[in-house]
């Protein structure tokens, strides 16, 4: 009897795995047990490159009623309009020059019915279908040939050099091995050989100030008192306790029993009274710039926290949380620095890694008349005389990102957007006011009399809390 339950038995098991096989494989697509019949695909990809700027040429707008005048002064008479013949292409009354504005008497259908025009004034070819002055020419560094759009994206429109004597495209030409030019026939997508501009339309207005936001919550109506909320500061945010063991601290060592979401409620509020006070406070800044960025989790997703920092000075100047790693972030990021500069400088220059996004940012500026240089240290090791010189930059924003991630590490990530761009900000307001710095002696970045004579830290948070608050009093009075 007992052999054949054990035998009912295994082939009950049997037929379990062929069911949990069977829907495994109706839910993944494609079965887990076999063993990979292709194999893996090894395809290289084209980095992304940005190219330097382009040449930007801005056409003069012209009177066609001026040019007539200037004409009748010169030669001693008018400037007739067109004398058109009987059997040649009609000109629509309609039209007009893009550049002077002469009206339709003054155009001639410049190649018959194809759509080209020309002014008789002031001799500005135009095509029925692009007759409006454009706003900028944008034309190629190498070969000053007019560039031409072949892609238009969410962001920005693609520009690209398709002139074959441009000597940036027989340069990378000649360069290619035997090899490169096989493989370019059969996909010439596959390598970047021509130069491209990326002109962009992010719907963002450079050196903007925006209204403080001001906090639902009133912290003078709180049920714990303000050295209390000092205390919660300082084990949260110093010492880098999550909200948990900032909880069971105050129980188990100050007798306060308070919630874990308690502690987050003050985090977020505290953060909505310091921010504007952290954005707008007239700094006092060096000219050496670095930025990076570093991985935070935030509702179980990989986010970017982009750190902009005064390297002398050791002030972090803008700190935006994005789920993207974008040219948008970056350009919002410097875009925050840039803000706290009493005046641009001419030589202002920012010590970036190798990701390209950190030059299109430049690009967007440099469209809005904002120019700036990016200085890019890439890999770990010296490879160039650049990556030398400016290594020790790239070092220091990296030494900040690992004191940040000291302070965040012990959180595990965040469960909201707004509650990791309420724990940054505390974690830069805390940097720049109230942390001791090795490289000043021992000072903090920015000293506040009001803090200097404090005894101890709660007292400093509430009252830089308080200095907070009277800011945005006197901005919004």
């Amino acid at each position: 009897m007992l052999p054949q339950i054990i035998t009912y038995l295994l082939t009950f098991i049997n037929y379990q795995e062929q069911v949990i096989r069977t829907l495994l494989t109706l839910l993944i697509g494609k079965s887990m047990f076999d063993k990979p019949t292709e194999a893996p695909v090894n395809k290289p990809y084209r980095k992304l490159q940005v190219d330097d700027l382009p040449i930007i040429e801005v056409p003069q707008k012209l009177d066609f009623r001026l040019l007539l005048s200037e004409h009748l002064e010169t030669k001693g008479k008018p400037l007739k309009p067109v004398q058109r013949r009987s059997k040649s292409t009609p000109v629509p009354l309609s039209m007009k020059c893009p550049t002077c504005g002469a009206p339709a008497d003054y155009l001639y259908a410049n190649n018959g019915a194809k759509g080209q025009y020309q002014c008789k004034v002031c001799s500005c070819l135009f095509s029925e279908k692009n007759r409006y002055l454009k706003e900028a020419i944008l034309k190629c560094p190498h070969c000053s040939k007019t560039l031409e759009k072949v892609k238009e994206r969410k962001d920005f429109h693609v520009y690209k050099c398709k002139n074959d004597a441009c000597s940036y495209y027989q340069q990378k030409r000649n360069a290619m091995t035997q090899k490169e030019k096989n493989r370019f026939k059969e996909d010439p997508q596959a390598f970047k050989l021509r130069y491209i501009y990326r002109q962009f339309h992010i719907d963002f207005q450079p050196l903007a100030k925006h209204s403080p936001k001001r906090p639902r919550v009133d912290l003078s109506r709180i049920y714990v008192s303000p050295h209390t909320l000092g205390l919660i500061l300082t084990y949260h945010v110093n010492y880098g306790l999550s909200a948990r063991k900032t909880a069971a601290l105050m129980k188990d060592v100050h007798g306060v029993s308070i919630s874990h979401q308690s502690i987050l409620n003050y985090e977020n509020s505290v953060a909505l009274w310091l921010k504007p006070y952290i954005d707008h406070y007239p700094y006092e800044l060096s000219d050496q710039f670095c930025g990076d960025e570093t991985y935070i989790r935030v509702n179980g997703r990989w986010h970017y926290l982009f750190f902009f920092f005064d390297a002398v000075k050791k002030v972090i100047l803008s700190y935006p949380v994005s789920p993207n790693r974008d040219t948008a972030t970056a350009i919002k990021a410097i875009d925050e620095v840039l803000l706290k500069l009493r005046k641009i400088p001419e030589n202002l220059t920012f010590v970036v890694d190798g990701n390209p996004i950190y030059l299109l940012a430049q690009h967007f500026f440099a469209q809005h008349q904002i120019p700036f240089e990016v200085i890019q240290v890439i890999g770990l090791t010296n490879e160039d005389e650049v990556s030398k010189e400016y290594r020790p930059l790239k070092q220091i924003i990296e030494r900040l990102n690992r004191t940040f991630k000291g302070n965040y590490r012990s959180t595990h990530g965040f469960g909201s957007e707004h509650g990791s761009v309420s724990f940054v900000t505390l974690f830069v307001a805390y940097f720049n006011f109230l942390r001791p710095h090795s490289a000043l002696e021992g000072k903090v970045p920015v000293t506040l009399p009001e803090l200097d004579k404090l005894p101890n830290m709660p007292a400093r948070w509430t009252t830089l809390i308080g200095l907070a608050q009277d800011w945005i009093s006197k901005q919004t009075a």
